[in-house]
């Protein structure tokens, strides 16, 4: 099969004939109809993200395609069904705290670097092989939308994931830290899609923000920062009362941002760090305490999160149509990168057609 392969950091992608994988006991082989293409994926092929890779690999994180084949643990799935392939795999030898990679992208630790020696090749390929577990059935669909499909759930899965954590409940108003990043401003739908009352978005791209009042109307309201930690803070504030803070701020953002949303929580509220910061930052002993705030870390979301997000979009809640997307043949890989970091994502997303 033909396949996108990165051999060494800072070298752009080579397409290759690389050998088909071979289907084994509790796992699926699909062939990729799309995949999606990042607007940092230049940062992971130069290795700026200093993400855990053992190279030679095919790069490439999630799919939608259909089951080329299916091991015999499989009870349900079939040859040719539709599924979304969820990049993020788990270790099935330890319940409490499984190893976990994201499948053609990084690895956690060395337990997620042996993971990788099994599942390490990725989405920009004509196939892929994927535990049984990690092919969710989509149901049909129309072949001309799997390149939205693609998009839409690997950019919204993550939010998703945070608002699990959040335990966000219909009614409750929602600040998206972040909201006019790639993330971000899908973590505005998904919101919206679960039943927030209202999705406070703060931000410093007018553009943007104006674009997430015009896509949600009234159940979004926008917050323009200043930059001044303090000032944000109270504007974000009073859009409330905030319910859940949900953090998607990229790495060069510094800690003062991260902060002032977090502490634009009501009390006995909730605080989910999802982001990229680098940088350590500290939250007031007295204020945590007395205020009752839950502050908590999430990479990712569980296992069955990837079934759920179809229901919600299958449901009518969640909207593929907010996302318009740009196609490119697996030959044109890099290209595609080039536009995927130029349109920065946003609504905007970029898919391989490795059958195209």
């Amino acid at each position: 099969m033909k396949a996108a392969v990165l051999t060494k950091f800072g070298a752009p992608l080579s397409v290759r004939e690389v050998p088909d994988p071979l289907l084994g006991t509790g796992e699926v082989l699909v062939d990729v109809v799309a995949a999606p293409v990042l607007p940092y994926t230049g940062e992971v092929l130069s290795g700026d993200r200093g993400y855990l890779l053992d190279l030679p690999v095919t790069l490439g994180i999630g799919a939608v395609g259909r089951v080329r084949a299916v091991g015999p643990d499989a009870t349900r799935l079939a040859v040719g069904d539709w599924v979304l392939c969820d990049p993020t795999l788990r270790s099935r030898d330890h319940a409490l705290t499984p190893d976990i990679m994201l499948q053609g992208w990084s690895a956690r630790g060395e337990g997620g670097l042996r993971l990788q020696r099994q599942y390490g090749s990725g989405s920009f390929a004509e196939q892929l092989l994927v535990p049984t577990e990690n092919a969710v059935p989509l149901g049909p669909i129309d072949p001309a939308d799997a390149g939205r499909w693609a998009a839409a759930t690997t950019v919204c899965l993550v939010p998703y994931g945070g608002f699990l954590a959040a335990d966000l409940q219909p009614g409750e108003i929602a600040l998206v830290s972040g909201a006019t990043g790639n993330f971000g401003s899908a973590a505005v739908a998904v919101a919206v899609a679960m039943g927030a009352a209202r999705v406070v978005a703060p931000g410093r791209d007018e553009k943007m923000l104006a674009e997430l009042e015009n896509r949600f109307g009234s159940r979004v309201g926008t917050v323009r920062l200043t930059g001044d930690e303090d000032v944000d803070r109270e504007a974000m504030a009073e859009a409330g009362p905030i319910d859940v803070v949900l953090d998607l701020l990229p790495p060069p953002v510094g800690n003062g941002p991260v902060r002032a949303a977090a502490m634009a929580v009501r009390e006995y509220g909730r605080v989910v760090l999802m982001g990229g910061v680098q940088d350590d930052f500290s939250l007031p002993y007295r204020w945590l305490m007395r205020n009752g705030i839950t502050v908590r870390g999430q990479w990712m979301y569980p296992r069955w999160a990837s079934l759920r997000l179809v229901e919600l979009i299958r449901s009518g809640l969640l909207d593929l149509k907010h996302f318009d997307v740009t196609e490119f043949g697996l030959d044109d890989v890099q290209p595609a990168i080039e536009h995927a970091a130029a349109t920065g994502g946003k609504f905007r997303g970029t898919v391989l057609r490795p059958g195209a």
